[in-house]
């Protein structure tokens, strides 16, 4: 699992840093303009940000930025600040989660093992009787057959998977699935879906025109 963590506190950076990447691989950076820039560049299935950290805007405001640009990418506030006004401004630009300073690494540790659950991070998702997903391997599993999927076709399943509760539209996949430099065509797409339905079938991804797609298992 990728993380993002962006916090401008040096000794906290490296304390954290360490303790995560003992089970994921971690990129961090000081500043708010730099972690957008991280963020068009590559995907990260965990953001980590903290309130007060360089660059242009407060790490709130940074999640604020990213959620407008439909980005639903987990993501946790870290903060030394105690009143509730900085609780509901983290929770109201989309935060899934909250902790403040200070804190033990292991109820961090906690809390993102809660995210992995609730989003279906780096587990085997069963999706019918007969097929198994090991998202972090690319595979599917059928019966006694291992299919390999292509990295995108991969992840568009997962996120479809992530938020079967809701229509996703074709910007949401697109802006969550690819680098900002290399956004698809709506084909394109299309072609991705297709293929994912050749492997477990047309029933389990029902297309919306000019809306989006959504998860029917």
């Amino acid at each position: 699992m990728k993380i993002l963590l962006l916090e401008d506190d040096v000794v906290l950076y490296d304390v954290i840093e360490e303790y995560l990447s003992e089970k994921y691989e971690v990129t961090g950076t000081f500043s708010a303009d730099e972690a957008l820039k991280m963020i068009e560049e590559e995907h990260f299935d965990l953001f980590i940000f903290d309130v007060n950290v360089m660059g242009s805007m407060n790490g709130i405001e940074l999640l604020g930025e990213l959620r407008s640009f439909n980005d639903a990418t987990p993501a946790i506030i870290i903060t030394a600040y105690t009143d509730v006004e900085h609780l509901k401004s983290a929770f109201g630009s989309g935060a899934n989660d909250f902790i403040r300073k200070p804190f033990e690494l292991e109820e961090l540790g906690v809390r993102i093992e809660n995210i992995k659950k609730l989003f279906r991070l780096e587990e085997s998702i069963v999706i019918n009787d007969e097929l198994l997903f090991h998202p972090a391997a690319n595979e599917l599993q059928k019966g006694g057959e291992r299919i390999l999927l292509s990295g995108k076709d991969s992840a568009i399943l997962h996120y479809l998977l992530k938020n079967s509760n809701r229509i996703v539209s074709s910007e949401e996949l697109m802006q969550n699935i690819w680098d900002f430099d290399s956004m698809p065509s709506e084909a394109t797409l299309r072609s991705h879906i297709r293929t994912i339905r050749s492997v477990i079938g047309k029933e389990c991804i029902k297309t919306l025109r000019g809306v989006g797609y959504q998860w029917t298992l």
